[in-house]
């Protein structure tokens, strides 16, 4: 028999634990619309008090997080800052655009994954000049996708966090692998998130959990996103039932990022002894490898 293959296309194809199973089955349930469901309300507020935030809500979707998010905080026609290679603009639909009404201004991200400070500056547009739709947003992602799961520290949050109070803007943080860059810096998450209005993170990716997100954020923040949350179809009755694993993900699953990304180097030291591939193991610090052909 041929051994079975080992799926490396992502972390999203990871299976929930057995005690994620057994906490899915036995979850106290109640109606998450109306805010009853004491498993959701209680994952909400892990997630809250892990990032460092007032409050959390929880989604479907790292994708409906960020829509909700950008939805939040802009008004139709009005403008978002993202990099090129962000998640956001490439990889979820146009939303912000088709939904919102929302005008995305891509920055080039840097091989770390950052926006050059001077680039997203002279990008921002402001209300006064009628030609122009108003810059309200900058959007950062944390660990970032497309440039091998790059980590950006927290003093470059902190400069992002200045630039945008220099014109009033808003600050969201694309984290659907913001643990993964805790571990790999070795600080805390909330450390990371502290400098954004707001912050996704999901579940359902290297934390195992089947199915979810997170957005963190101020009390009147999250308010808004139930809002929105609502709007997109995302408001889900007996919820717990897929909260529960990621209470189980949250409480067990973080620590032990640090085996992927072990075993990320692993796999790229394999693979960059291997003719015609072309790999940089300084670029991989977390769980991604990403590798061209010559």
């Amino acid at each position: 028999m041929m051994p079975k293959a080992i799926d490396l296309r992502s972390d999203t194809v990871t299976l929930p634990t057995p005690a994620m199973r057994r906490a899915m089955f036995e979850a106290e349930l109640g109606d998450d619309v109306y805010g009853e469901d004491p498993t959701v309300n209680r994952l909400e507020a892990l997630a809250a008090q892990r990032l460092g935030k007032e409050a959390a809500l929880f989604v479907p979707s790292g994708t409906m997080a960020n829509l909700a998010s950008l939805l939040t905080h802009c008004q139709r026609g009005d403008e978002a800052i993202m990099g090129h290679l962000s998640h956001t603009f490439l990889f979820e639909a146009g939303g912000s655009a088709a939904v919102g009404g929302i005008h995305p201004r891509t920055v080039h991200n840097q091989p770390d994954g950052t926006l050059d400070l001077g680039e997203v500056e002279g990008a921002i547009r402001g209300a006064d000049n009628p030609h122009y739709p108003r810059t309200r947003l900058i959007c950062l992602e944390n660990t970032h996708n497309r440039c091998s799961g790059a980590v950006l520290p927290p003093r470059y949050m902190v400069e992002v966090r200045s630039l945008a109070d220099r014109y009033g803007l808003a600050l969201h943080l694309d984290g659907a692998r913001i643990f993964d860059a805790a571990v790999a810096l070795g600080v805390p998450a909330a450390t990371l998130a502290q400098p954004a209005d707001s912050v996704s993170f999901c579940l359902s990716k290297g934390l195992c959990a089947p199915v979810g997100s997170l957005i963190c954020g101020s009390e009147a923040f999250i308010h808004g996103a139930r809002r929105q949350r609502k709007l997109l179809g995302g408001g889900m009755r007996q919820a717990g039932i897929l909260a529960a694993a990621g209470i189980v993900a949250l409480e067990t699953m973080i620590d032990r990022l640090a085996e992927d990304h072990e075993n990320a180097r692993r796999l790229a030291a394999g693979l960059a002894t291997l003719p015609g591939i072309m790999l940089d193991m300084e670029r991989i610090q977390t769980n991604i490898v990403i590798f061209e052909l010559e």
